[in-house]
């Protein structure tokens, strides 16, 4: 079995069976390494069939890679089973899967997108062209419940699972438990090889300021705007680039690269202003401020657990202002942008753009913003 990970995806191929398997997930971790996972859960217990195919997680290596059988089928034969479909990227995927002729599986919750706004039928109108089964991967019994009634096998799972919250125990919940979920239901097989893939940025989580720079306000920078550094990748892209994962050899092992020259902050907000013909006026904020109030934030947390998750943002906005997207290059333990492969068409220049002239429609942050 073969397994690939990125932020949204996640590979998993059976050397083993007639009906073999492919997994995209959303998960952590660094351009150039795998880890094992630590796919054990506090929650919930797993029977010792279930634990058969965890435990192949941390122990079947890259290197036993086999060809699996669903690769020489035409897309319209192939199964595709797609969870976290009715996110942003989500449905970028199931578009491009439905597009390219694959026979495409829908799990969805029967309340979806920005704070449960979206009903059955928009939903139902957001997968056109997929066939859609109301479940909840959040929960493994009714998962499994459902993929048998599914009535036919399944070639191929694609995970775009992520919080939409990002508070701790959301993103157990989802980004670890149901993508774990997901895994566990849709498969029977005891052994897979894997591939990873890691986005750097996405442009939707780059276009924060677009908005308040064109009404004249300063693009906020932290330190010189120079700390990190990103090669973005549209949503296109990225689908293209997971639809290919799914009948690649080549893609087994790979790090998903990402189109055009590598950007600081500071290169972002001068695109925009040339965009708008203004003179970049940029507002630069000390890191240590962000030190600062994390460390508050970690001591109130003691005495106040209800503010676990606001002390976990700002961690999390620590780690994005200062440290790089790019691949750490092992023999100078400098961030390269160079080594930092690319693929796509798309530009952060062209998507600014279109945000200017459309507006964010469609392309809000959501219950994640912060801007």
């Amino acid at each position: 079995m073969s397994l690939c990970l990125s932020f949204d995806s996640f590979t998993v191929h059976s050397p083993k069976s007639q009906t073999h398997k492919t997994r995209f997930s959303s998960q952590f971790i660094k351009q150039n390494q795998v880890k094992p996972l630590p796919f054990t859960s506090k929650s919930r217990p797993f029977n010792g069939e279930r634990n058969k195919l965890v435990k192949a997680l941390t122990t079947k290596p890259a290197e036993t890679a086999v060809s699996a059988s669903f690769r020489n089928k035409y897309p319209k034969d192939i199964n595709v089973l797609v969870v976290g479909s009715t996110g942003y990227v989500g449905k970028f995927v199931v578009k491009e899967l439905v597009d390219r002729g694959f026979n495409v599986l829908a799990i969805v919750s029967e309340r979806s997108g920005i704070r449960g706004k979206n009903s059955k039928e928009d939903t139902l109108s957001d997968l056109n062209g997929a066939r859609v089964c109301f479940s909840d991967v959040a929960n493994l019994d009714t998962l499994e419940e459902s993929m048998k009634n599914i009535g036919f096998p399944i070639d191929v799972v694609v995970s775009c699972l992520a919080s939409r919250t990002g508070g701790v125990k959301d993103s157990w919940k989802i980004d670890y438990e149901a993508t774990k979920n997901s895994l566990v239901a849709a498969d029977d097989d005891d052994g897979f090889t894997y591939s990873i893939v890691r986005p750097t940025a996405f442009f939707k989580s780059l276009g924060g300021q677009v908005e308040l720079v064109k009404d004249g306000k300063p693009y906020v920078l932290f330190g010189d705007g120079k700390l990190c550094a990103c090669k973005p990748i549209s949503e296109q892209d990225l689908a293209s680039f997971m639809a290919d994962c799914a009948l690649k050899e080549d893609k087994i092992n790979w790090v998903l690269p990402s189109p055009g020259k590598a950007l600081t902050p500071l290169e972002q907000g001068e695109i925009l202003f040339k965009l708008l013909g203004k003179e970049p006026k940029f507002l630069k904020v000390p890191i240590g401020i962000m030190d600062f109030a994390i460390g508050v934030l970690d001591f109130l947390v003691k005495i106040f657990p209800a503010i676990e998750d606001a002390a976990e943002f700002g961690k999390i906005g620590r780690y994005y202002a200062a440290e790089s997207m790019l691949l750490l290059d092992p023999e100078t333990t400098e961030y390269s942008a160079a080594k930092t492969p690319s693929y796509g068409n798309d530009t952060l220049e062209e998507f600014f753009a279109r945000v200017l002239r459309e507006g964010k429609a469609g392309r809000e942050l959501g219950e994640q913003s912060i801007f």
